[in-house]
């Protein structure tokens, strides 16, 4: 199968996240860090190890808020729950993934928060930072949104914003989920609260997750159970495991070691041809009856219209030619119904660095036999 799907969960895995895995599954059989015998310790080590090196990928100031969850949707509401407060004014934006919105809803539905919604000033507009901090208020605590459009790989200027509400005291939450292993991204920055999906840019096997934030925050721990520390307590008082109540995912974490080594080293070739993917492909498509909602980006992200419903057309696609890809809405609402394509969706092609340019052409072929 052609897989054009990844911006979902990336296809290839480099063999050593794969073997990583399977290590920890023979070898590693062991509660991390609960029990004092040697495989225990061991699995630990292997854990404190992947800790380290995300604290390093990420500039983080503070390796014990190096937090492991079992994806980014559970590292969003661990932040978002964690984090507000009775009466917090927190604003997001209208491109943002149900991951950081359904959170949000439910807290101003149960009238803990009151939330804005930032959207560009007019349908032909693009988000600006001046529709954000135009919301922002005396008790505004938080903004909360992903730098990148998961539906259409728009990129927002997240770092200008922080530098314009720097002072001010507001927390920064960032959804990496399609913008860390693209770019680099530097905690020290502005950054408080980072939240990230390693099965989709980090080459890494599904099952884990992370939340960074640093020495300014505190959280409140979402879910409760055994810490292997501080028993007696209500609470563990210490992070990491304050946050980390339970067995974690030690094969996916070994993977995840593994999985950012290979980011860093191929971080700079893999922009290159995602840049290059997604412009051969946006190229194509004009000459087709589609209506294209992307440009050229090096988040491998391209979105489109056609006169079929989205959700129909990739089922075309798998059953008859074999082609992965995604259709319908992508967990983006507010972003749908602001394009006005809340009916039919749209078709999304996301590369990843192992996808090649025949295997757009492929794709091509199909859409055009499809379309005529």
């Amino acid at each position: 199968m052609i897989y054009f799907d990844n911006s979902a969960t990336g296809g290839f895995k480099p063999y050593y996240a794969i073997q990583s895995a399977i290590y920890a599954i023979n070898y590693l059989n062991a509660n991390a860090g609960r029990s004092g015998h040697k495989l225990s310790l061991t699995a630990e080590e292997f854990v404190y190890k992947a800790r380290k090196e995300i604290c390093k990928f990420f500039n983080a100031d503070d390796l014990s808020r190096v937090i492991f969850t079992k994806n980014c949707t559970e590292a969003l509401n661990m932040a978002i729950l964690g984090f507000c407060k009775k009466s917090d004014h927190v604003i997001t934006t209208f491109q943002d993934h149900n991951s950081v919105l359904r959170p949000l809803f439910h807290l101003k539905e149960t009238g803990v928060i009151d939330l804005s919604v930032a959207y560009p000033s007019a349908p032909d507009k693009e988000l600006t930072i001046k529709d954000i901090t135009k919301l922002i208020r005396p008790e505004t605590r938080l903004i909360a949104l992903s730098p990148v459009s998961n539906v259409t790989g728009k990129l927002f200027d997240f770092e200008a914003l922080i530098e314009d509400i720097k002072g001010s005291g507001i927390k920064i939450l960032i959804d990496g989920a399609q913008y860390c292993g693209h770019k680099e991204l530097d905690m020290s920055k502005g950054i408080d609260m980072l939240a990230v999906a390693p099965h989709k840019t980090l080459n890494t096997i599904m099952g884990v997750g992370i939340l960074v934030f640093n020495k300014s925050v505190d959280l409140s721990p979402v879910t409760f159970g055994g810490s292997g520390s501080e028993t007696f307590l209500p609470v563990p008082t210490s992070y990491p495991e304050k946050l980390e109540a339970g067995t974690l995912n030690v094969p996916a974490i070994c993977s995840l070691y593994e999985g950012v080594i290979y980011t860093k080293q191929n971080l700079s070739s893999s922009k290159k041809t995602l840049i290059e993917l997604t412009s051969v492909l946006i190229d194509k498509l004009k000459d087709l009856p589609v209506k294209i909602y992307s440009k050229p980006n090096e988040f491998g992200i391209v979105a489109f219209e056609t006169k079929i419903d989205s959700i129909t057309l990739s089922q075309t696609l798998s059953e008859k030619y074999d082609v992965a890809t995604r259709g319908g809405f992508c967990c983006a609402p507010l972003l749908h119904k602001f394009l006005k394509t809340d009916d039919g969706g749209l078709t999304r092609i996301s590369f990843s660095p192992f996808n090649t340019k025949r295997e757009v052409n492929k794709l091509i072929f199909a859409l055009k036999e499809i379309l005529s």
